[in-house]
């Protein structure tokens, strides 16, 4: 891989499995050092050891077990990395849950607002203890992983699916407070995936999920879903200079063209493309509902 991230240091979050994992690796593959958490540490000393043995000249790899939802931890963190390496240059938000499996009125209230405290607060967490190091140097990048939750309805998974309609509303809102600090504030949506999510939805049931849902849940596995590589890749151009100015949008690694996007950076700022925005009746080519 061209080393488009060479002499970076990168933080990323919930990276001792999937695709926090797997980003960590394109992150190394593309010249940064990194520094991963999670909540696991047993997986978290895997990872480590795995990531270690890919490590080229000039770059390191650091671990420390944290939960982003805990001030105290995320703090910890960001001053470890800060320690290490000196400084910090990018941000990936990547650790999230599904959270409780079932109608609102039955699951487990702890488990849902516990859900929002890990997909949304740590997430934002994570943002305010790094900005005054970017704001300092005049620069960074923070990627944020999002996902179907933002842009469609997901019955019977509303936590997940708040969290993560939220989370792309603070990156926009985000995106325009530190746009003139020369930082980019983006999210992705990395497809449908085969992991540890998808195998919980399969073991809940479509009693617990619904029939419609775990028929695709099915189909998913079946046929292998979106690869890891895709999102990891998409994480690696937003993280690097190649994607300056792009910023406050929402991309997917599956289906837009986002290897091209530095060509429309005016469109791009001028627009609403790729944001989350009402529909009105006019844009669906309605006549009724519109201003006389």
């Amino acid at each position: 891989m061209e080393q488009v991230l060479k002499g970076k240091v990168a933080i990323i979050t919930g990276a001792s499995q999937g695709l926090g994992l797997e980003i960590a690796k394109q992150y190394l593959a593309a010249g940064a050092s990194v520094a991963i958490c999670a909540r696991n540490k047993g997986l978290l000393e895997i990872a480590e050891g795995q990531l270690r043995s890919l490590v080229g000249a000039g770059q390191r790899v650091v671990a420390r077990g944290a939960d982003v939802s805990k001030i105290d931890d995320v703090e910890k963190l960001v001053g470890f990395a800060r320690s290490e390496f000196g400084h910090i240059d990018i941000l990936v938000n990547n650790a999230g849950v599904y959270g409780p499996k079932g109608v609102i009125e039955d699951v487990d209230w702890q488990e849902w607002a516990r859900t929002i405290d890990i997909n949304l607060y740590g997430s934002i967490l994570m943002c305010r203890a790094v900005l005054p190091t970017f704001k300092a140097r005049r620069g960074g990048k923070i990627i944020q992983l999002s996902g179907g939750g933002a842009t469609n309805p997901l019955p019977r998974l509303s936590a997940y699916a708040v969290s993560k309609a939220a989370i792309v509303r603070f990156v926009e809102t985000l995106a325009e407070e530190v746009r003139e600090d020369g930082i980019d504030v983006n999210a992705i949506a990395p497809g449908a995936l085969n992991t540890r999510l998808l195998d919980e939805v399969l073991a809940a049931g479509p009693g617990k999920v619904g029939g419609s849902f775990y028929e695709r849940a099915l189909r998913q596995k079946q046929s292998g879903g979106t690869p890891l590589e895709k999102g990891a890749a998409l994480a690696v151009f937003l993280g690097s200079s190649r994607s300056n100015g792009i910023t406050g949008k929402l991309i997917s690694a599956a289906w837009d063209p986002w290897v091209s996007l530095p060509e429309h950076l005016d469109d791009l700022a001028s627009s609403d493309i790729y944001t989350l925005r009402r529909i009105v009746p006019k844009d669906r080519g309605k006549k009724w509902g519109n201003d006389q």
